[in-house]
């Protein structure tokens, strides 16, 4: 598909129905599956997370350019570039690659949506009590789906931006 904006994507896993992201600061299941889709999506680009998100990694991801979001102006990641808004983060990422990655959190998501041009979803069929952080509502009439796959309750899915 083409879109008129610049490649930009996205890659989350959340839970369903209710879109939940995370819990009291980590990732509130353990899917090898998705962490390996994750990695093969990621390898090799520069990749946009806010710090709660690194926080949650505790360390640079390897084989990727790590771009960290915070308002925090003393913030230092070793390993990693810290920028303080969405747009320095995703102007630093293009200027190494093509199609850098944005990888959460919440707020992160929430900002970086309406740049996106691909998504890559997996949707967990999972209800969590203590989820405490969400993916925002995406507006799917944007997209299309381009591909889809279901492995037990994880469901792969890319969208591509056609508006």
């Amino acid at each position: 598909m083409n879109s008129p904006l610049p490649a930009l994507g996205l890659v989350v896993a959340y839970s369903i129905p209710q879109r939940a992201i995370g819990a009291s600061g980590g990732l509130p299941w353990h899917e090898p599956e998705d962490l390996q889709h994750f990695k093969r999506v990621t390898m090799g680009h520069a990749i946009i997370h806010g710090r709660k998100s690194y926080e949650s990694f505790g360390r640079p991801l390897p084989g990727r350019r790590n771009i960290i979001v915070t308002r925090n102006t003393d913030y230092q990641a070793p390993g990693c570039e810290v920028v303080h808004d969405l747009e320095s983060a995703i102007a630093r990422a293009r200027s190494y690659d093509d199609c850098p990655w944005v990888c959460g959190g919440e707020a992160i998501y929430r900002a970086a949506l309406p740049f996106v041009t691909i998504c890559e979803l997996t949707e967990i069929t999972l209800h969590l009590d203590a989820a405490d952080t969400f993916f925002p509502e995406l507006d799917e009439s944007a997209f299309v789906e381009t591909k889809s796959h279901r492995s037990g309750h994880l469901h792969f899915r890319r969208l591509e931006r056609t508006l």
